[in-house]
């Protein structure tokens, strides 16, 4: 037949030139790898479930508490990395759109405009680039050692801060380039001939500033920031916070030496004395980026941070429960093994040798040979299929020494190997679906200790803060771009909005409102606001309440407007807020307006939607301490469908421009992430159950794909070949223990079916009672 594969045919020449098929011929696949596979895997399985649960344990000072620390100290590092190079851009804005307002333009003159007025600076002092001498200087003496102006400066063309002892502390020197007119440096040259030559058109600004204020977060916390020698410049504490003295006073240089062995971005943990019950735990990172591209990278700064933590005695042990869950999952593994080798594997290759036994003597031309080979019984070995096969072999076996004609199979059959494999995946279902569903599973009011979620609100506060640092220094920028757009032309507005929408990338547009609401002019992407409205004051605000993109603008009223009442906004990028907010081990991240519709997160949303989970609306609710107010931080341990998690929620400010807007920041990191010993042994709990059951479907499901499925196919055609039926061929599929089975039967069907031709067309000659039909070929005398 066309597309089928060639079929065995009995061979009709002499025996000396057949090829005979042994009975111990190798194969590949059947029975054998999938129940060798069951067994070596369940048994891997064991394995890794003790190693997995018996590693598990209990420390008086959890892993996540030490890791919270850890990460609170990296998030206050990022806040002070950022407030560092948002004042060095400032004061690098400040110097460059310096601009003269009169013909003379005295060093004194220039100092008190682009320094003097900034009310962070503490000292200030200009520099002739040409000859390094000092032109001015204001505030406090500026410790200028080791500060050449002449010097080239760092990368992009600018001058990194620099940190500097002087006599009322550490103090941080922001530089950056004042260049002059010439006509300013021409009128100038008069009255001060050696400060005021053609050629110099650029001096050094140098500003001194004290260390961005740090703030301590969680009662009990203190917070320090240190120098790469460990020396102590900031400190913060809150509560009832204690300094890092007596015991612990070496603290402060352990991280101190930790940061200035690891690079940029690094962050530990440290572990102090034990006293009272409780034991101090300190988090440090350094403030330097791994990008390399920040202001603060080359000051060696260090954050540290430190509090006491109960120390829990209990201690937590997952061994014996490993070995006892292995010893039963191995106990299955072998009965199964055995179960299946004795019930399907050993009698399928007595079957494949019993049909190769009858399919060589059916090939016989007779004689001895095919006697000896056809005088043997089929044993019938086990039940269901390969007992129907067995017996239909017995009888087709019969049929050829001619003891029987054909016969028909029983209707009612028992039950077939289908019911073992399920048998099999019941008892690895047993073992598995309790520690999937049941075992080890975590008390989430208990497991989860307080300091961890002491550490969640902490870290919520300080996104909180610095998202509400961002946006205040968006609204700051707007204030000073709106003065600078006092009394300019139109031309002129459009080039100061141009060159601010450049060097603030957090706008993705600016423009300019005017008393009727209409935008009188824009530059940078089409804005999103659908409220029309001329606020009154300056502030931060929201423009739109609904569509694809939550629009948050900042905007600032222009004083002496020509016309009145023209407002300066600027439409922040939403995709600039978002990242800010990631942060490692803080889970997912929420701005929610006073309704508690999402504005911004880290993860994905859609503008205005609610809060993913009624438990985290309910907790940024508690957080409004009394209508009218700003509100307080809170946390809890929340429950979902999805599992227990670890949540937070903050008020986005106390004061400023974001305090009126009732905005909070919501955060929730999932249980099962944190390194904690009962989520551990639940996790890995259910993954050894998991990956048992995986184990049991997959090999199971192997072993019915190549065995028991053929065996069901070969049943029903063995028993119609044994009830008469001579036309079907067997073709045989696999080259395995049923697919030699079934090569068999195809040549006892083709010795019955010739055998049966020659009796009808009357050439059958006489033969011993229950010898075959011999060929039309006469066969060769017996070795």
């Amino acid at each position: 037949m066309r597309g089928r594969p060639a079929l065995p045919t009995v061979s009709r020449a002499p025996r000396r030139h057949r090829t005979r098929r042994r009975a111990d011929m190798p194969l590949l696949g059947g029975v054998r790898p999938p129940i060798a596979s069951l067994i070596v895997l369940l048994l891997v399985v064991a394995a890794l479930t003790v190693v997995g649960l018996g590693s598990i344990h209990g420390e008086q000072v959890p892993v996540a508490v030490l890791g919270g620390e850890q990460q609170i100290a990296a998030d206050l590092a990022v806040s002070e990395r950022t407030a560092i190079d948002a004042e060095a851009a400032t004061v690098r804005r400040t110097g460059d759109s310096y601009t003269v307002t009169g013909r003379a333009a005295t060093p004194a003159a220039v100092l008190k405009s682009v320094a003097a007025t900034r009310k962070a600076v503490l000292g200030g002092a200009l520099l002739d680039t040409q000859s390094g001498r000092t032109l001015a200087t204001s505030g406090e003496p500026v410790p200028l050692n080791g500060v050449d102006a002449k010097a080239p400066t760092g990368d992009h063309g600018t001058t990194p801060p620099r940190l500097v002892t002087s006599g009322t502390g550490q103090r941080v020197l922001y530089f950056a380039k004042v260049t002059l007119p010439a006509q300013a440096m021409d009128a100038n040259q008069d009255q001060n001939p050696d400060a005021a030559l053609p050629q110099r058109r650029q001096w050094l600004l140098v500003v001194s500033e004290a260390l961005p204020t740090l703030t301590s977060y969680g009662d009990g916390r203190t917070a320090q920031v240190l120098d790469a020698r460990g020396n102590v410049l900031a400190t913060a504490a809150r509560g009832t916070a204690q300094p890092l003295d007596g015991p612990d006073g070496g603290l402060p240089a352990q991280a101190g030496a930790a940061a200035s062995g690891h690079g940029p971005d690094a962050s530990g943990s440290l572990l102090g004395a034990t006293s009272g019950g409780r034991r101090t735990v300190a988090g440090w990172a350094s403030v330097a980026s791994s990008s390399g591209s920040g202001d603060a990278n080359g000051l060696g700064l260090v954050v540290l941070t430190s509090r006491p933590v109960p120390v829990t005695g209990a201690s937590v042990d997952y061994s014996r429960f490993a070995m006892i869950a292995a010893g039963a999952l191995a106990a299955i593994a072998l009965l199964v093994g055995l179960l299946l080798r004795l019930t399907v594997q050993r009698p399928l290759l007595r079957l494949y040798l019993s049909a190769d036994r009858v399919a060589r003597g059916a090939g016989e031309s007779g004689g001895p040979r095919a006697m000896e080979e056809l005088a043997r019984p089929v044993p019938v070995h086990g039940f269901g299929e390969l007992a129907r096969i067995g017996r239909a072999l017995e009888s087709l076996r019969r049929q050829l020494l001619g003891e029987s004609g054909p016969q028909e199979a029983p209707v009612r059959r028992g039950p077939g190997c289908r019911v073992l494999a399920a048998v099999a995946l019941l008892l690895v279902a047993v073992w598995a679906v309790p520690l999937i569903f049941l075992l080890n599973r975590a008390d989430t009011a208990s497991a989860v200790p307080s300091p961890v979620v002491a550490d969640q609100q902490a870290r919520t506060e300080i996104a909180a803060n610095r998202i509400r640092q961002s946006l205040d220094g968006s609204y700051t920028d707007l204030t000073d771009v709106a003065k600078d757009l006092s009394g300019r032309t139109t031309a002129a507005q459009t080039e100061v909005l141009k060159r601010t929408l450049a060097d603030h990338h957090q706008y993705r547009s600016l423009y300019l409102i005017g008393r009727t609401g209409d935008i009188v002019l824009r530059v940078g992407k089409t804005p999103l606001r659908t409220l029309v409205h001329v606020p009154e004051g300056s502030g931060i605000t929201t423009v739109n309440t609904s569509g694809r993109i939550p629009a948050i603008a900042g905007y600032a009223q222009i004083p002496a407007a020509k016309d009145g009442g023209v407002v300066l906004f600027g439409e922040i990028d939403v995709n600039a807020l978002n990242s800010q907010l990631p942060r490692p081990k803080l889970g997912g991240v929420w701005v929610t307006d006073a309704k508690y519709k999402v504005l911004a997160a880290s993860v994905g949303y859609q503008a205005f939607e609610p809060l993913p989970g009624s438990g985290l609306t309910r907790l940024a609710t508690s957080t409004q301490s009394a209508p009218g107010t700003a509100g307080t931080a809170t946390s809890a341990v929340l429950s979902s469908s999805s599992g227990p998690s670890v949540a937070a929620a903050a008020p986005l400010a106390q004061s400023g421009p974001t305090a009126g807007l009732g905005w909070r920041v919501v955060t929730a990191e999932p249980a099962v992430a944190l390194q904690l010993p009962a989520f551990q042994a639940e996790q890995r709990t259910m993954l050894a159950g998991i990956l048992g059951l995986t184990v049991g479907v997959a090999c199971l499901g192997w072993l019915h794909i190549v065995v028991i499925r053929p065996l069901r196919t070969m049943a029903v055609l063995a028993e119609r070949l044994a009830g008469g039926d001579r036309r079907t061929v067997l073709y045989p599929v696999n080259h395995d223990e049923a697919g030699s089975v079934t090569r068999s039967l195809e040549l006892i069907r083709q010795a019955l079916a010739e055998r049966g031709r020659a009796s009808r067309s009357g050439h059958a000659a006489a033969a011993p009672p229950g010898a075959p039909a011999h060929s039309r070929h006469t066969s060769a005398p017996p070795r």
